[in-house]
């Protein structure tokens, strides 16, 4: 792994920017090949209307590397020889992916593809990775997600073309994707969404256009995402503690004449020890007596009363009345002056009853 890292280390600081390997042709290797190598495989039976509609174009596309290719439709096979006329030795393992991407459901347009050299292929075999078909099914699904969006998403990030298809993912685009591919996919498969991972990658795309951080570590940058365990498994209250191991069997118990002789009754005479065992009968029987006794008295026994107590009853407590302060509140009511008219009007004057007596003389 570290041997790796550095290498990825030394191709990002000593290779240049739009440095491009120089093809293979056949002034390289004039002479051609002294051996025959061929690859076959099979393909599954849904595919084969479809491989037999586009074989014409693979051979086309093969021909060009002088590479013979031929299709079994009884059996079931695609297969892809070198010939006298090849020159790259690297053609044959290139024609052997693209027969295995067209096994795996990939379209010939992309899976021609792989003829090119800065292009790779990479078929990951995720069906044994979860246990649980159900399970399986379903993070297989979270790795498309609605609509294929989760999917586009990273073949826009990592500039690959990427198939679900069974229980294979089948990738196809430069170095540096496939292993961002791969990641997300071991990742998705391990219950880690792939949202995470296409965040960080969107980062990364960030921070690499930037000639100054290119070289400097990128960590402070990267979000750092914790697992949240929130169905935690309740803990049993008797915990059952394990003894520890130990390659010897327990001791063997003791017999009755282990006993015997330990505390010397195995020398006595059988008169002596007929007398010991009637003595021991008779204590433990005298023993039962005494409890059966304790039981049957306890009914006789009166229970213990409380003393009595005399309830009193508590004299009310008269509330103290301040007499002085009601009869200053009401001469102060008495004095006030309200809007109403007085209840006990004054009686008229004499005058005006003087007044009246003339007007009836008159």
């Amino acid at each position: 792994m570290q041997d790796r890292d550095e290498a990825t280390l030394w191709e990002f600081t000593y290779v240049p920017d739009g440095w491009v390997e120089p093809a293979f042709t056949r002034d390289d290797n004039p002479r051609g090949l002294l051996e025959e190598s061929s690859f076959a495989t099979l393909f599954p039976k849904y595919r084969e209307a479809y491989l037999k509609e586009c074989w014409p174009l693979v051979e086309r596309a093969l021909g060009e590397g002088h590479i013979k290719a031929s299709l079994d439709l009884i059996e079931g096979s695609m297969t892809v020889c070198t010939t006298r006329k090849t020159f790259d030795p690297y053609a044959i393992v290139r024609a052997r992916d693209l027969i295995k991407l067209l096994a795996r459901s990939v379209p010939f347009e992309q899976a021609v593809r792989i003829l090119q050299d800065d292009v790779a292929c990479d078929i990951i075999k995720v069906g044994t990775l979860v246990r649980n078909r159900e399970r399986f099914v379903k993070r297989r699904q979270r790795l498309i997600g609605p609509k294929g969006s989760t999917l586009k998403a990273l073949e826009l990030l990592t500039n690959c073309y990427v198939m679900v298809q069974g229980n294979t993912v089948s990738a196809l685009g430069p170095y540096n994707g496939l292993k961002e591919v791969r990641k997300v996919v071991m990742d998705t498969m391990k219950n880690i969404h792939p949202i995470y991972n296409i965040k960080m990658l969107m980062i990364k795309r960030e921070l690499s256009k930037d000639p100054e951080l290119r070289t400097q570590s990128w960590e402070r940058f990267l979000p750092t995402f914790r697992h949240k365990n929130l169905n935690k498994r309740k803990e049993p209250k008797k915990k059952s503690v394990k003894k520890e191991y130990t390659p010897f069997p327990p001791a063997q118990p003791e017999s009755q004449i282990d006993k015997e002789l330990a505390t010397g009754e195995f020398f006595l005479r059988e008169h002596v020890k007929k007398r010991k065992k009637m003595e021991m009968i008779k204590v433990k029987q005298a023993e039962a007596l005494t409890k059966k006794k304790e039981e049957r008295n306890k009914a006789f026994i009166p229970p213990k009363e409380k003393p009595f107590q005399s309830k009193t009853p508590k004299a009310p407590t008269e509330s103290k009345l301040d007499i002085q302060a009601i009869k200053d509140k009401v001469k102060k009511a008495k004095t006030k002056k309200l809007g109403a008219p007085p209840v006990n009007q004054t009686p008229p004057t004499s005058s005006t009853n003087k007044k009246k007596k003339s007007k009836n003389k008159g």
